[in-house]
């Protein structure tokens, strides 16, 4: 595992934008693992101006997103189909056949659990996993105690994801309990993973996920079985880590980080939905 920390959350949304873009633009046909939540709104905003500012073409790749709401119909402005199509899919050039999300309405949620396993083998896995982690520790919607070799399944919602996530509906207490998620073990199979966390409310979960031992009760720390992870977050997410002089000394010195250390995430471009 690898942290990057930048000085504040738009710098590193838009870091984690160019890597995305990196890879897309060497490898085409690139599988991408997509997330949702506000923290991944920047992230997409910056996509958006590279392709409309820099040709970066979506026309061949393929995704598949994390999670989806149980009883949640793709036209429901809630459901992270409707976020990813306003957020991203309608905004780029990449066909809406090759972005795939859980169906949360199926009438046999086990099977849709099992067919989305087999669609993600069928394109021989995902190339990059981008990831977000909530306040418990949780990716995708792995909530406490989640088996670390899981696999896509139905998940109950913790009542701290719901009290988390309730706000972003009109009214909270419509707000399902039950959500379609990728399994730990699905993630883990991502040939690169990339996290990011904004915010001092993430501090204290970035350190737990990052410097703690790998638990099932905080999902995120099994990204340390990882080959290839890297974390990326802002100052204040970063507040609680006790490392992070190597994590800064490894950015600025490593090979790999160089097409990355020209400084213009400093002062990011501006997106469209600025």
């Amino acid at each position: 595992m690898e942290v990057i920390v930048r000085p504040a959350a738009d710098a590193a949304a838009y870091l984690v934008a160019r890597m995305i873009a990196r890879e897309l633009r060497a490898t085409p046909q690139l599988v991408l693992g997509l997330a949702t939540g506000r923290t991944m709104e920047s992230v997409y905003c910056h996509l958006v101006r590279m392709y409309r500012e820099d040709r970066l073409d979506f026309s061949l790749c393929r995704t598949f997103n994390l999670d989806e709401y149980v009883g949640l119909p793709a036209t429901d402005r809630h459901s992270y189909r409707h976020y990813m199509d306003h957020n991203l899919f309608h905004q780029v050039n990449i066909d809406r056949r090759n972005t795939h999300l859980p169906d949360g309405c199926a009438p046999d949620l086990a099977a849709e659990c099992r067919r989305y396993e087999d669609a993600i083998r069928r394109v021989n896995g995902i190339d990059l996993q981008l990831l977000g982690i909530g306040r418990d520790g949780h990716i995708g919607f792995n909530e406490p105690l989640s088996a670390l070799r899981s696999r896509t399944r139905e998940k109950a919602l913790s009542p701290r994801t719901l009290a988390q996530n309730a706000p972003l509906f009109d009214n909270p207490a419509n707000m399902p309990r039950r959500a379609i998620t990728m399994g730990v073990g699905t993630i883990l199979e991502s040939r690169r993973c990339l996290l990011l966390a904004t915010g001092a409310e993430k501090a204290d979960i970035i350190a737990k996920a990052v410097e703690g031992p790998i638990t099932a009760m905080i999902s995120a720390t099994a990204l340390q079985l990882h080959p290839r992870c890297t974390v990326i977050v802002d100052e204040a997410a970063a507040g609680r880590l006790t490392e992070t002089e190597y994590y800064r000394w490894v950015f600025a010195n490593e090979p790999e980080w160089e097409p990355f250390r020209d400084g213009t995430d400093a002062t990011p471009p501006p997106c469209p939905c600025d």
